[in-house]
């Protein structure tokens, strides 16, 4: 039996490689600074994974923006928009993900979308006309050759043609079966170039199998692979499967000549069903997915050899291959970097370097089972589930008791008259999503606060005069409905949850968002609960500081728990309720305290839709219940806020209905707004994000105005607010306030466009 991996985290413990190529961005260090920095972490990595008892270490997994970036740049598909910029390579490479402004040159970034079911997010491939994919030198091959000099036993992992055909943009006029043909072409020259290298396998990973299926999508997979398996040029081809099973696809997929299959054991329980069912090639390797990629949890050994002891009946030992249920991009790097929580914490958690360990010890666990490490095992899960400390059987049993029917009254049409009455607002009311770029400035305050070098009352104040610039900032912008900013936050969720009982922190669980953005999510450990109020003292100070109406700024249920990571000891609903009542609390105080406009961001709300349109339901039922258990209690004036992320909305648009917001923001700018044919009924106010927040490029006046048009020729402008894709935090002062004056701008001119044009009817 061997040990290997989906993939490995690649920011660095320390987020190194975002530091590295930040700078590289900033101009302050050069491309081979960047590539030799980024090669010594990678290295670095490769040699921890074999000093921690991995047999196999893949390669290729590692990317300085996104995976499917990578596979469009070795296939040179590249949109010929970037072409013309006549940059260096990696520039173009850069531009592609970031977009690019510079010396008269303004081009836009590729669509980001979210990574299935995960808190990660791809960028959208665009196949051109005129494309056809063909390879390129790439670092697939160099890192082949640094792992070969290593004497590395190594695996080389790219995103499988099926996964990039089916995420991809196709734009070329080609039919899939055309585009089919193509890729497989292309991915046999890869195959072909390999041929030169040592290693034995060649991941392909193809998460979309996951998905629902039809006839044609079975189709289409088979027609891309019987070429490639026709002619593997002396390899042999690992199909890596993840986030779920492929019950759509295993009866014909086990009968294709695959060396090895990959399947997702934790997430896709019913893949165990699968190889009882339909067996399993005496031929092929079983990769078997036992260790969890996207939770942080001690592995329960028991569970795991239950499931190998399953397995063994269907597939012989020496078939098997123990490994992760996805790549561990999606978990921080090692517990051992957190030196302040409490040992009773820190021996329940399984970071990625854990898991390499948890490997190594349930191969070991297959062969010979040790009685004291599976009882010692058991004792620190119990102890998980038992600790007082984070039990709260109030808590527990308003969330069991949440009423069945929550319900605002009047409706929207009924509160829409009330709210304007009281706010007064424009036509095309201008706003933002909430936070304001965090600067040096603002986060040394807070590390020099959380260190003991400022006091609490001097943080206070800092953070005040800040506030007090903003409001001024806004007022001079013109913008209608103003924020505080959010400059004592340091992320929307984590903030909340050192506010909340029920979560515990680290200080370097750092997991990749997007590029160089890691975020660092709580831990859900116990029962949660509101002591006191958090937010009020500095929307209520933001508020005296103006007569328009500031936010307040609020995390949603289900956003929190999403981007936590989750206990598993109780079902996510009643997480869900429980975070639910902690904010309703907040939301009340702030009412109470003269808050108009109240925003609850549900920005992950999409993110844990279950991958198979069976499951969608139930997950809606909850996580629809849990966003109104927040906000139902409060006045018909009060107008309700909330926004989501990444657009790919039109399959739920009546859940988001059932949300009853008065207002709902979505980002829509990377997507070129098309999902506003989705919003036409929607009911309440909404708006859709005019420019793209995830990239420096400040959009003209004249390029809002236009997009300003074409929204207001689909949905009724009376309906409409403006407001950027989503929160300002990742954005310098100086690209967001330019920004923020041209999208105002914008408003004001197409106000008068509107109003001309009422008149002259």
């Amino acid at each position: 039996m061997q040990t290997t991996i989906v993939g490995y985290p690649r920011l660095g413990a320390q987020r190194e490689l975002k530091k590295y190529t930040e700078r590289y961005f900033r101009g302050e260090i050069t491309q081979a600074e960047l590539l030799g920095s980024a090669e010594k972490l990678k290295e670095a990595q490769w040699l921890r994974q074999r000093e921690k008892g991995l047999d196999i270490s893949p390669v290729n997994d590692f990317s300085f923006y996104d995976n499917m970036l990578d596979t469009a740049w070795l296939l040179n598909i590249t949109p010929e928009r970037y072409q013309r910029l006549d940059l260096p390579a990696l520039d173009v490479y850069f531009a592609m993900a970031r977009g690019y402004q510079r010396d008269g040159q303004d081009v836009r970034a590729l669509k980001m979308r979210k990574w299935f079911n995960t808190n990660y997010h791809y960028l959208v491939p665009e196949i051109e006309t005129g494309v056809k994919p063909e390879i390129q030198p790439d670092k697939l091959f160099q890192e082949c050759a640094a792992a070969e000099k290593l004497g590395l036993s190594y695996r080389p992992a790219l995103i499988g043609p099926y996964t990039f055909l089916r995420l991809s943009l196709n734009k070329s006029g080609k039919s899939l079966a055309v585009l089919a043909a193509e890729l497989a072409a292309a991915y046999g020259a890869v195959f072909s170039s390999l041929a030169a290298y040592r290693c034995e396998y060649i991941q392909l990973d193809e998460p979309a199998l996951a998905l629902d299926l039809t006839a044609e999508d079975a189709a289409l997979f088979e027609r891309i692979y019987l070429p490639l398996l026709a002619d593997k040029h002396g390899k042999k081809i690992l199909l890596q499967t993840y986030f779920g099973d492929i019950r759509d696809i295993y009866a014909k997929v086990r009968l294709l000549d695959f060396d090895a299959i990959g399947l997702d054991l934790v997430e896709g329980g019913r893949n165990l069903e699968l190889l009882e069912q339909y067996g399993f090639p005496g031929a092929q390797k079983l990769y078997a997915g036992l260790i969890s990629g996207k939770n942080i949890w001690l592995n329960d050994y028991q569970k795991s050899l239950a499931v190998i002891g399953r397995l063994a009946k269907t597939v012989a030992r020496e078939q098997l291959v123990l490994t992760t249920s996805c790549s561990l991009l999606h978990v921080p790097y090692s517990v051992r970097y957190e030196h302040k929580l409490a040992e009773k914490y820190k021996e329940q958690l399984a970071f990625a370097e854990e898991k390499l360990e948890e490997l190594r010890i349930l191969k070991t666990l297959a062969k010979n089972p040790d009685a004291e490490i599976l009882r010692r095992n058991q004792e620190i899960i119990l102890a998980r589930q038992n600790d007082p400390d984070f039990l709260n059987a109030g808590v527990r049993e308003q969330a069991r008791q949440a009423a069945a029917e929550i319900v605002r009254r009047p409706g929207f049409a009924g509160r829409q008259i009330k709210q304007q009455g009281v706010l007064n607002l424009p036509l095309l009311p201008a706003t933002t999503i909430g936070s304001f770029p965090q600067t040096p400035e603002v986060r040394g305050w807070r590390r020099d606060y959380k260190q003991g070098r400022l006091s609490a009352a001097e943080y206070k104040d800092r953070i005040k005069d800040k506030i007090k610039t903003l409001i001024a900032l806004q007022e001079e912008l013109d913008l209608d409905v103003l924020v505080h900013g959010e400059y004592e936050r340091n992320d929307m969720v984590e903030y909340f949850g050192e506010h909340l009982q029920g979560f515990i922190f680290t200080e370097n669980g750092w997991v990749q968002s997007y590029g160089t953005r890691g975020v660092k999510p709580p831990l859900i450990f116990g029962d949660v609960a509101r002591p006191e109020s958090f937010t009020v003292e500095w929307i209520k100070y933001a508020q005296s500081l103006t007569a328009k109406p500031v936010k307040g700024m609020l995390t949603g249920p289900v956003t929190i728990l999403n981007w936590s990571f989750p206990r598993e000891d109780i079902p996510l609903s009643q997480i869900a309720y429980q975070i639910a009542l902690a904010i309703q609390a907040e939301v009340l105080d702030l009412e109470k305290n003269g808050i108009k406009i109240i925003q609850i961001d549900e920005a992950a709300l999409r993110e844990k839709l279950p991958l198979r349109r069976a499951d969608w339901q139930d997950y809606l039922d909850w996580a629809i219940k849990a966003f109104r258990l927040t906000h139902y209690l409060v006045k018909p004036e009060t107008q309700i806020h909330t926004h989501m992320c990444y657009s790919e909305f039109e399959d739920i648009i009546e859940a988001l209905k059932a949300l009853d917001a008065d207002v709902l923001t979505v980002e829509a700018a990377r997507s070129d707004l098309t999902l506003l044919a989705s919003l036409v009924d929607y009911g309440g106010y909404v708006g859709p994000g005019i420019y793209d927040i995830h990239s420096p490029r400040v959009p003209s006046v004249d390029e809002l105005v236009s997009i300003l048009e074409k929204m207001c020729s689909k949905l009724d402008a009376a309906k409409l607010w403006v407001n950027p894709d989503c929160g300002l935090k990742t954005r310098t002062e100086n690209e967001a306030i330019a920004s923020l004056r041209n999208m105002t701008a914008a408003a004001a001119r197409m106000r008068e466009k509107v109003y001309h044009l009422a008149k002259s009817k």
